[in-house]
């Protein structure tokens, strides 16, 4: 660490886990793109190129300073679940903000299962017919083909709220 290097792991598949050298600022700079965590990513090891995700890190929790990195081995054919960043589009102009309504986010990003080759950048959930009172659950996103959301989060009682508009309250209504 002293010389500016992270320590990373790479794990899964049939092949045993291996110790990785990864340059500390390189790895910072590619941290900075939202896509590095939802992506299938190339990592050199022992001079090959190997398939993996980003599975975690550990970051110093006083300084901007990454301390270790896990990924995961990943092949086509074996789905991965990973959490994929959620975009809100059309939020200023959505049906219920014209009227005066809050919106609330609940979630950032959601669970989801699928082929490494199908996983989506971000999701994207269009706000503009939402309406004071309504919201968007998980089961009304609208998914790329090959990509669903586990049924632990659709379950019965499961079905939760990704982003809502409110109408905020005011002073007149407290009393």
């Amino acid at each position: 660490r002293r010389l500016g290097k992270v320590p990373a792991v790479i794990y899964g598949g049939d092949v045993a886990p291996q110790m990785v050298t990864l340059d500390h600022n390189e790895l910072l700079k590619q941290l900075a793109h939202e896509a590095v965590y939802s992506h299938v990513l190339d990592v050199q090891v022992d001079g090959r190129t190997e398939k993996a995700i980003l599975k975690h890190i550990q970051r110093h929790p006083a300084k901007p300073q990454i301390l270790h990195v896990d990924f995961l081995r990943v092949s086509s054919g074996h789905k991965v679940k990973l959490h994929v960043p959620l975009h809100f589009i059309n939020e200023d102009t959505s049906v219920g903000v014209k009227k005066g309504g809050i919106v609330t986010h609940t979630m950032s990003d959601v669970e989801v299962l699928c082929d490494p080759s199908k996983l989506p950048e971000f999701i994207a959930v269009d706000m503009a017919q939402i309406d004071v009172g309504a919201a968007v659950h998980l089961s009304d996103l609208v998914l790329p083909e090959g990509v669903e959301i586990p049924e632990l989060h659709l379950g019965a009682g499961h079905n939760q709220a990704v982003v809502q508009i409110i109408m905020p309250r005011s002073a007149a209504d407290t009393e």
